[in-house]
């Protein structure tokens, strides 16, 4: 008999370790410092580590199988035995890392966004071919190491249909194939876990379907029906939770109402238009799953912000009005927040006051669970409706720049830069050195003056490196900058930044995003001096570096008092500040960075119009106050920007760098209308691995095929923080001489 669901869970939790722990061992391990022994006592102690905590918090279901040492969806393929031929070595562990970042001569998968949020997830290659086996030995042995404990958990598992949607087709697929095509020998494969958890004595398993809740064509949502259709009817299974989150089921919702799941889970943070409130449960039609169980994502789990009470528990009993059994949850995995605020004691305490990380989560679902066991009916002591104070924001309009063509001569005059100009996208490694000084300033043991000479030295070595390789317009390479928007956060008025708020972005590779919680100001210049500084070493361009207004909002917390595109035209303001006392300044190439263009496109069709617009129009004004001499750059990357290139051209931005390198020149089957100057990458920097002059040579052959030589820039991927200077010096070596290579053959 199915055992009835815990009244209180989280979807999800972080996994690196509240210090890095998981960052520094993988590091340690890739770089021959550590073995796999140490990898693995060091991933063992983080497992149980978290499941006490939640355990002491007083959360009753506790998850499992959300440990992962790169990526959740690079975990499924291995599960399902999706392995590429070219990757498998005697060696799992090595097998699977070379999936995630390369290996000898072979590159990576692809990787790119998880729907709208800043972490990054590697894609499968599935093709008509691909031979699915299941590889069971992960989730039963977390099971396990719980069991030690004495607590029991809930494997949870990225579902089949998401799975699929989010792989791509192998490049020897036949046209018109799609991964989903091989939706029933996936089926096949999740029917013998689900059948192998039973016999392990596990209860329940949660199956995560996201994909739901974007526009799904009436072929996918049947294959979502036949799917759990299947799953649902088998004897021999554990009870089942599909949860989805980031939006509202829609169309998918009956489809999960119809099929024989014990369990759905909705986001009614994302997947209400009202919030977490009643009256947002009202449209959703949850009495479509009375009978089931309802997980109820009523704590956020994308943000930073206390759940307000009140509203919350008005909202679990609506739902438990109208559906039944209700479950307390977040809305998402906590994947997306870091640990936990009460470290963050240099905050302003008003400021901490109104905020909740992982920890603080976990404590308002078990609370919410315990009120709403205690309070009868659907009618919560009448609450004052809040008063929202009218407010009006001021209009900004871009003055159209001059067109195209004639900028293009402009800086054709004024740069003199040869074909195919070599440049990178902005930063150079981040040396341990560099860190370390960064680090004593911060503690107050060495003084700014010192500090100042490090960073000045830095660039100079930075300056001189490009100008021996040869690159055409250099960068300065950001040893002052610890992140692209911290560091902006740093000096803008209405952000805070955290000590420890570290969130996963992919990988060993960690973020700390600031708290943007009031009106946005820029108190004076922040990055004209060092790029001022480092053009007076050369005669060579030198880009002025700057991350554009929808990124660095994109890749904070945001307050969420005010309309989330007042914010990015806040932002913006003091973005086109900036620009304007660096054009000031003598600096005549100025990049602004749009890499999370695309991560907040909504993900339902109908609002992403809306979206785009406004994002558009911000960069523009942004970007639009300089003289047609001036020019302008932006960059995105890993984030499927094929997709919205249309909004990109609208950018007017005069040169854009695209990832493309890791992506297999991806972006290169639709750029046919693109207008404007345009780097598709050729160095993939986010794996060790240096390509050859002959491979770069390739990818720009290829490029040419669709962009005339007069427009196409060589660069990488994208900045080239994570890399070691010897790296970076081989691999900028084999990209000018590979860009060397075509303009003679040109000449």
């Amino acid at each position: 008999m199915t055992s009835s669901f815990p009244a209180s869970t989280v979807l999800g939790y972080p996994r690196i370790g509240p210090d890095r722990e998981l960052k520094r061992a993988l590091e340690s391990y890739w770089e021959g410092r550590s073995s796999r022994a140490g990898l693995e006592e060091t991933a063992r102690r983080l497992r149980e580590d978290t499941w006490r905590r939640l355990a002491a918090l007083g959360l009753e279901g506790l998850p499992s199988n959300t440990f992962s040492y790169y990526d959740q969806v690079l975990d499924t393929a291995v599960l399902l035995g999706a392995v590429p031929a070219r990757y498998r070595h005697d060696d799992d562990l090595e097998t699977y890392f070379a999936m995630a970042r390369g290996a000898e001569g072979i590159a990576p998968l692809r990787m790119t966004k998880w729907f709208d949020t800043n972490y990054h997830y590697i894609v499968p290659e599935i093709g008509p071919d691909t031979v699915f086996s299941l590889d069971a030995a992960k989730p039963l042995a977390e099971v396990r190491e719980a069991r030690a404990l004495g607590l029991e958990t809930r494997p949870v598992l990225v579902g089949p249909v998401t799975f699929l949607l989010l792989s791509q087709a192998a490049p020897d697929s036949p046209g018109g194939f799609a991964p989903l095509d091989r939706l029933d020998d996936v089926a096949e494969v999740y029917a013998r876990l689900l059948a192998e958890l039973a016999a392990e004595g596990v209860g329940w398993v949660q199956l995560d379907e996201p994909a739901l809740v974007a526009d799904r064509t009436p072929a996918e949502l049947a294959a979502a029906e036949a799917a759990y259709g299947r799953l649902g009817r088998l004897e021999n299974r554990p009870a089942l939770l599909v949860a989805s989150y980031f939006g509202d089921l829609g169309d998918a919702l009956p489809v999960l109402a119809g099929a024989p799941v014990e369990a759905v889970g909705l986001d009614l943070v994302r997947g209400s238009a009202h919030g977490v409130d009643a009256l947002g449960v009202e449209a959703l039609g949850v009495e479509a799953l009375a009978g089931k169980t309802v997980v109820a994502g009523v704590v956020s789990g994308r943000d930073v912000w206390r759940t307000d009470r009140d509203r919350a528990l008005a909202t679990l009993l609506a739902v438990r009005e109208r559906a039944g059994r209700v479950v307390v949850s977040t809305s998402c995995s906590l994947l997306h927040v870091p640990y936990d605020v009460g470290r963050e004691t240099g905050l302003d305490p008003a400021l901490r006051e109104r905020l909740a990380f992982a920890e603080q989560k976990v404590a308002e679902v078990a609370e919410l669970a315990a009120l709403l066991a205690v309070t009868p009916g659907h009618h919560l002591p009448g609450q004052p409706a809040a008063q929202e104070r009218p407010r009006t924001f001021p209009a900004r309009t871009a003055e159209g720049r001059a067109p195209y063509a004639v900028r293009a001569a402009a800086q054709a005059e004024h740069l003199k830069l040869p074909l195919l100009p070599v440049t990178t996208i902005g930063s150079f490694p981040q040396t341990g050195e560099l860190r370390r000084a960064r680090a004593a300033l911060a503690a107050g043991e060495i003084g700014e003056a010192a500090y100042e000479n490090m960073v000045r030295a830095e660039i100079e070595q930075v300056i001189a490196l490009q100008e021996r390789l040869g690159l055409d317009v250099l960068v300065h390479g950001e040893p002052e900058r610890n992140d692209m928007v911290q560091y902006f956060a740093e000096h803008l008025d209405g952000f805070a930044v955290t000590r420890h708020g570290w969130v996963q972005s992919y990988g060993s590779r960690c973020t700390r995003p600031p708290i943007l919680h009031g009106d946005v100001r820029r108190p004076g210049p922040i990055t004209v001096r060092w790029a001022q500084y480092a053009q007076s070493l050369t005669s060579t361009p030198v880009k002025g570096m700057l991350t554009g207004p929808v990124t660095i909002v994109a890749w904070s917390f945001v307050r969420d008092d005010l309309p989330l595109r007042e914010v990015v035209f806040q932002v913006a303001d003091a973005v086109r500040e900036e620009v304007g006392d660096l054009e000031e300044a003598g600096i005549r190439v100025i990049q602004v960075d749009e890499p999370a263009l695309r991560e907040l496109v909504p993900l339902r069709r109908a609002e992403q119009g809306a979206y785009l617009e406004w994002a558009v129009a911000a960069y523009r004004w942004a970007t639009s106050g300089v003289s047609e001499h001036t020019q302008i750059h932006t960059h995105l990357c890993y984030s499927d920007a094929d997709q919205i290139l249309a909004a990109i051209d609208a950018l007017d931005a005069d040169v854009t760098s695209i990832e493309s390198a890791r992506s297999r020149g991806r972006v290169l089957g639709v750029v046919g209308g693109f207008s404007r100057g345009l780097g598709p990458g050729v160095y993939d920097i986010h794996s060790p691995r240096v390509p050859g002059a002959d491979e770069v040579e390739h990818l720009l052959t290829e490029a040419l095929r669709t962009v005339p030589a007069e427009r196409l820039w060589v660069n990488p991927d994208c900045g080239l923080k994570t890399r070691s200077y010897e790296q970076v010096e081989t691999a900028l070596a084999n990209v000018v001489e590979a860009a060397a290579r075509l303009r003679e053959r040109r000449s």
